[in-house]
């Protein structure tokens, strides 16, 4: 078996000799010093951007310098109202940074509470630091579920495993020995040990990689490519018609050079949809607010929208429908076993391994260790092998050497044991089989010829919660796939019993081919028996039929299928490499948390869809209008402060509101085109008929004044559309909505009545005739709004 060396001692945990020295980690001085020599893990936490970078994220776009420069050249050529598009943006920059700094305060203390201390040896006595207090040199214990979070030689090992796929690739586990270099981003998937830190900070292999962005990338977000994209159209369109409009504007000058430069100014503001870019950050931010009083870290703002679009969850039964612990409700000597002998081997196997699973502690509590045994070799549990081993001296001059695992693994389809076995999981209990080998457990064919020895019998306690959970996601259409490395039939029953009914797979017998695979899981909806590489797979397969897939976990054998994962959910509790790869951490441990975050994620998507075909309309027809007026040499029909009392009544305010309002449809692909079709016919009804108005007007009005008397009936008509547009967004309609939209017209009517206010924004309607000319313009453009819209719809819907 193990031997010491000179100058070596047998740790009592891992039984590989070490030096002594490294074996009691660094002294207090020792720690001090390479501190004071920066040789400490110093890398920046990604959860957030820094104060400055979300101050000059928001203030520093291609918008805001375009309407700062014109807002400059305003406060020098017209008064002081014409000029209120400035602060208007002075504010919604305010409001995004203010929005934003609130929404990283509340990711960077929740990322504390959720953040993983590794254990680390310092003069003997094992400690917890935060990862960024880890100096070079420092001894660092791991085990399952751990992270490397620092490049290392491997010192201590005692059956050791390390997952090294999210940088290699390689999905196999390696197993590590003393010397072994250990690479930061791995994990430990089976075994535990101990390694030397020997690069720390930046030189580490995963900061290097984070680094250059060369493998953890950010979740896709369709909403933020999408507004991109946008925008990116919008600055297309803009600078060609703003040039256009400057030159008319100029050579018509009919009403001085002044005028005409706040006319031109007055056109072009409004094809920039500046509140629109606003919005969204605003409500991305107050959703991470919202859903961290509910103590769930979104450690990437763009995952409450993926989870909006998810339409089939994975989950693992451990720790997600049940609760991580166990409870042995019985013990079943096979083979006229003695029950007393069992229980010994029982403790003694509870005993041997220094990081037990849930199983394992159900076991140490129901049964203590015999003092006599001693451990001479372990075999740590692994997910893959479905089975954990020891070799015991048994204090009588007598060895043995055991096995602890799934039955239907160890044991051959025809032993009799297993029948047994399968009684027992159709009520949902979970089995152990204790069998007893002859050969080595380093026997790569360790189980052959295992003897049967003992069932334990656990019961799993069932989340409260997860049966509602469950319910809701049926309701809302969404699929879940309840995927475990348990025996399938006992899954199966605990899925029976929380209301989840469907085919039971053993995953033993999926396909491995991926479209073949794929039908297997659409057709089943329980599956046991399922390896980390085969969750990994099944994610692919589902991705492969064009569903958006979320995984939840807290076990390591999680990790692989939560990163390949659209949004990877992970327990507060659970391994250290889950919380680390996973978009959502729920800290409160809560599966019932996961309907607040789809519901947030919908909320986002559905009123920024809404929002921004408020904001694009009126980009549509700024663009349409300006076009006409070089196309006729006509005056701009509107002053700044029209269209900005237009902007704020009509899509300012009301977008406010309709963003952050309740929303709970399904959240539909294809952003920019479900945008731009309602908003380019929307748009182009607005600035047609508004534009015949004031070509009526430009007729029907002749004198002194007549530009202020046109340019308030094209407004009236352009006010009425936009409202009809705003009245059709905020369907259906609930008290408050019907109050928002009664509200922005009631503010108008004031506006046009109270003397003071007439004059502060040149709206004055002149005579009966004209005004209720643009009203009918307004109310035909209305019906036709209604018609194009519901053609729309039912295009889409098609």
């Amino acid at each position: 078996m193990t031997h010491t060396d000179a100058g070596a001692e047998l740790d009592p945990v891992h039984p590989v000799p070490v030096p002594a020295r490294r074996a009691h980690g660094l002294k207090p001085a020792e720690v001090a010093e390479r501190v004071a020599r920066g040789e400490v893990n110093d890398v920046p936490v990604r959860s957030s951007r820094s104060l400055g970078e979300i101050v000059r994220a928001n203030v520093f776009t291609r918008f805001n310098a375009i309407i700062g420069v014109l807002w400059l050249i305003m406060l020098f050529v017209a008064p002081l109202q014409d000029s209120l598009f400035g602060y208007v943006i002075l504010a919604n920059t305010g409001i995004g940074i203010i929005q934003e700094w609130r929404a990283k305060q509340t990711l960077d203390s929740l990322a504390v509470i959720g953040e993983a201390k590794p254990t680390v040896r310092r003069d003997g006595a094992a400690v917890e630091v935060s990862t960024s207090e880890i100096v070079l040199g420092d001894l660092i214990e791991i085990g399952p579920g751990d992270k490397v979070v620092v490049d290392g030689e491997c010192v201590e090992a005692d059956g050791l495993e390390i997952d090294e796929s999210l940088l290699t690739g390689e999905a196999d586990p390696v197993v590590k020995r003393p010397g072994d270099a250990v690479m930061s981003g791995s994990f430990v998937v089976a075994g535990g040990g101990a390694f030397e830190a020997t690069k720390v900070g930046r030189e580490a292999y995963a900061a290097q990689l984070a680094e250059e962005a060369s493998r953890f990338t950010l979740v896709h977000s369709e909403l933020r490519t999408g507004i991109s994209t946008i925008l990116k159209y919008v600055t297309w369109m803009m600078i060609p018609t703003a040039i256009g409009l400057v030159i008319s504007q100029l050579v018509v000058k009919q009403h001085g050079f002044k005028d005409s430069i706040a006319r031109t100014v007055g056109g072009i503001v409004p094809m920039v949809p500046e509140g629109l870019v606003l919005l969204t950050s605003v409500a991305f931010a107050i959703g991470v607010i919202r859903l961290g009083r509910k103590q769930c870290l979104v450690q990437e703002l763009p995952a409450i929208e993926g989870l909006a679009r998810v339409d089939t969850v994975c989950l693992d039964k451990t720790g997600t429908l049940t609760e991580g612990g166990m409870d042995v409700t019985e013990l079943r000597p096979l083979g006229g076993a003695d029950e007393t002998y069992v229980r010994k081997v029982l403790g003694a196997l509870g005993e041997s391994d220094p990081r037990p699973n849930a199983s394992l502690k159900a076991i140490i509590a129901a049964y203590p260790d015999s003092e006599e045994w001693r451990c001479v070799e372990s075999l740590p549990f692994s997910s893959a092998r479905k089975y954990s081993g020891a070799s015991f001296s048994e204090g009588d001059g007598e060895s043995s050497t055991w096995l602890l695992g799934a039955p239907d693994v160890l044991l051959g389809a025809d032993d009799p044991a297993l029948a047994e076995t399968g009684r027992l999981n159709e009520q949902g209990l979970r089995v152990l089989l204790l069998a007893r080998i002859a050969g080595e457990l380093d026997d790569p064919e360790v189980a052959r010829g295992a003897r049967p020895t003992a069932l334990v019998v656990l019961e799993q306690r069932l989340r409260p919660d997860a049966a509602e959970t469950l319910r809701y996601f049926a309701e809302q259409d969404v699929q879940a796939k309840v995927i475990s490395g348990d025996n399938a039939v006992s899954v199966g029953a605990v899925a029976g019993k929380l209301g989840l009914t469907g085919q039971v797979v053993d995953a033993r017998q999926l396909p491995s081919d991926q479209r073949e695979m794929a039908e297997s899981l659409d057709e089943g909806t329980v599956f046991g028996r399922v390896t980390p590489q085969q969750k990994r797979d099944m994610v692919g397969a589902l991705q492969s039929r064009g569903h958006t897939v979320a995984m939840t976990g807290d076990g390591v054998n999680d990790v692989l299928a939560l990163k390949d994962a659209d949004i990877g959910v992970s327990m507060g509790s659970g391994s250290e490499a889950t919380r680390a790869v996973a978009q959502i951490v729920l800290l409160n441990n809560s599966f019932a948390t996961l309907p607040s975050v789809v519901a947030e994620g919908r909320r986002v998507i559905g009123n920024i869809t809404r929002v921004a075909t408020l904001f694009l309309v009126k980009t549509v027809y700024s663009v349409l209008l300006a076009v006409l007026v070089v196309c006729w040499r006509v005056e701009y029909p509107f002053l700044p402060r029209h269209l900005t009392l237009l902007s704020t009544l009509t899509i300012g305010v009301p977008a406010f509101f309709l963003a952050l309002a309740p929303n709970t449809e399904r959240a539909q692909p294809h952003f920019v085109r479900r945008v731009m079709r309602y908003s380019i016919p929307g748009g182009v009804i607005a600035g047609a008929a508004t534009f015949v108005t004031y070509l009526i007007a430009r007729h029907y009005y002749t004198g002194k004044g007549s530009l202020g008397a046109e340019t308030s009936a094209a407004t009236l008509t352009l006010f009425l559309i936009s409202m009809w547009v705003l009245a059709i967004i905020a369907r259906p309609y609930t008290w408050w909505r019907v109050t928002l939209v009664a509200s922005m017209g009631a503010a108008f009517v004031v506006v046009l009545i109270v003397p003071w206010l007439q004059h502060f924004f040149a709206l004055k309607l002149v005579g009966v005739t004209m005004p209720w000319v643009a009203v009918g313009i307004a109310g035909v453009a209305g019906v036709l709004l209604e018609v194009v819209w519901r053609v729309v719809d039912r295009r889409g819907s098609a």
